[in-house]
């Protein structure tokens, strides 16, 4: 098998983790956070099981800031107790 991208931790330690040319790497990813882990000098003990890509928005869930739907705040009221001060 030539994997390519991601797939399931087949050690079971993070989420998922990144193969290139059928190897596993060292990136890993948990809870959609990526870092880096070495793979284990064992075997995998899970098949490999691809993860599904993520279908990527036409950006209609957004919303522009002169939206009058959009949440109004007053920038002197978000910035209190942030120490931010307007001059």
């Amino acid at each position: 098998m030539n994997a390519q991208g991601w797939y399931r931790d087949p050690y079971g330690i993070h989420n998922d983790r990144w193969f290139s040319n059928g190897q596993p790497t060292k990136l890993v990813r948990d809870e959609g956070v990526e870092s880096y882990d070495p793979p284990p000098p064992q075997e995998a003990s899970q098949a490999l099981v691809r993860v599904a890509e993520a279908e990527l928005s036409d950006g209609n869930d957004l919303l522009r800031a002169d939206d009058p739907r959009k949440e109004r705040v007053n920038p002197v009221d978000a910035s209190a107790g942030l120490g931010i001060g307007f001059c």
